[in-house]
């Protein structure tokens, strides 16, 4: 069984918290997030040490599961706010490349057409050197799934490893026909 949800979560400085029944505003330089906890868990804030400490109602399976979750949920938004999160792409092949036109991505990843997309509100798409993306944002989920559609487009073929890969992502390549 888990115990994330047991351990505190100290808030930096630079960060607000505001608590109204069962909905917690974080504010830090980077933004504003949100979220309703469950029924099932309740939150204390301690202004003396800046931390935060879930409990949960009832002891089922139910409520366990929302604690840690929970827990996990609160903590990733404090270090958006604070820090935010950030994820590298890089792009590997003879003629692919990237570009930004405003704030939309344009990807030339050997189709006949180029690829555009169009990120969300709150994330930031930076390309460095025309083969570098990074995604950066204040909610960790979302920096993620646009990460995660970028890489969709063209994903690393396992022969040559051209496509695009997350930075540091190990391909395993495979080994071609054996000729006479």
């Amino acid at each position: 069984m888990s115990r994330i949800g047991k351990k505190t979560i100290n808030l930096p400085q630079n960060t607000d918290i505001e608590i109204i029944k069962n909905n917690i505003y974080i504010t830090g330089p980077k933004g504003k997030l949100s979220y309703q906890l469950p029924e099932v868990i309740t939150v204390k804030y301690n202004k003396e040490n800046q931390t935060l400490h879930l409990y949960k109602a009832y002891k089922n399976k139910e409520a366990q599961k929302l604690y840690g979750l929970s827990r996990t949920l609160i903590n990733n938004m404090i270090i958006g706010v604070s820090n935010g999160f950030e994820k590298k792409l890089q792009i590997q092949g003879v003629g692919y490349r990237s570009q930004l036109q405003g704030k939309n991505l344009i990807l030339n990843v050997g189709y006949s057409h180029p690829v555009t997309i169009e990120p969300p509100k709150n994330i930031i798409i930076e390309v460095e050197n025309n083969t570098n993306i990074i995604v950066k944002g204040i909610q960790k989920e979302v920096v993620g799934e646009i990460a995660a559609q970028i890489r969709r487009i063209r994903p690393p073929e396992p022969y040559k490893g051209k496509g695009i890969r997350y930075l540091n992502e190990k391909i395993n390549i495979k080994v071609g026909k054996a000729g006479k």
